[in-house]
């Protein structure tokens, strides 16, 4: 169990992480655990808890929750531990922005001659990932949807060139996904209700229609806003840990 605020059971029965790259493991197997929800905002624990959990020693557990707090998914509690990090709606409304902002900027320079040095390949990569988020938005199943969104973001963030944009653009929307998930979870029925068009910006970035893009972009933006609007409204994300959406 995680600390004060208990349910660490989600993860209780992970099999032992090998020994090799401990770091980087422990960090994606709670960053996954953070990002999808079931491991939710206020939950807090120890360096020690994590390494008895993992059957590991202590150091690349601090190494690697060091790693996940420099991303902004948790918070450290001096002399006490870590804490997975708690958005507001004013905090959404505000990454919202961000990320139009930063997508605004990709957009810009594919504009230029960026896109004419990316191989077919890379843009036929990009439609692969876009065409799974957009099944898996369809279908409801959010685990799914969760992972092949942020790697078709970073796909398209990829275009531009600049790892920085790409680093940030991630960064902004692991938060997004972190505030909305709990929503999410409490809704009944998933299937059709999370944005889906993320071929049509593929065919739209492909053909350097950049005003279909951006007109894209602008009407999946007031999506997320009037979803979050209407599923948390003035209440609190709901801590649902049976919660399932396939």
């Amino acid at each position: 169990m995680f600390g004060r605020g208990g349910g660490a059971a989600v993860i209780a029965d992970s099999a032992p992480v090998k020994r090799n790259s401990l770091r980087q493991q422990i960090a994606d197997a709670l960053r996954d655990e953070v990002l999808t929800g079931r491991l939710p905002a206020g939950r807090d624990f120890t360096v020690k808890e994590i390494a008895e959990l993992y059957g590991v020693s202590a150091t690349p557990v601090r190494e690697a929750l060091v790693d996940l707090a420099a991303q902004g998914l948790l918070d450290v509690e001096q002399h006490r531990g870590f804490q997975v990090r708690h958005f507001g709606p004013d905090d959404f409304v505000s990454m919202v922005e961000a990320r139009n902002l930063v997508t605004e900027g990709i957009f810009s320079r594919i504009d230029g001659d960026q896109l004419r040095e990316v191989p077919p390949e890379v843009i036929a990569s990009v439609r692969r990932r876009g065409e799974a988020a957009a099944r898996a938005a369809r279908a409801g199943t959010l685990d799914v949807l969760i992972g092949c969104d942020i790697r078709f973001w970073r796909e398209i963030a990829a275009l531009s060139g600049n790892p920085h944009i790409c680093e940030f653009l991630d960064r902004i929307r692991t938060h997004t996904w972190m505030y909305s998930v709990p929503y999410l979870r409490a809704h009944p029925m998933l299937a059709g209700v999370c944005w889906s068009d993320h071929v049509e910006l593929v065919d739209a970035v492909q053909d350097r229609d950049l005003h279909t893009a951006r007109r894209i972009v602008v009407a999946y933006n007031d999506h997320s806003l009037a979803l979050m609007a209407k599923l948390a409204p003035s209440r609190r994300p709901v801590d649902d840990q049976s919660a399932t959406t396939s």
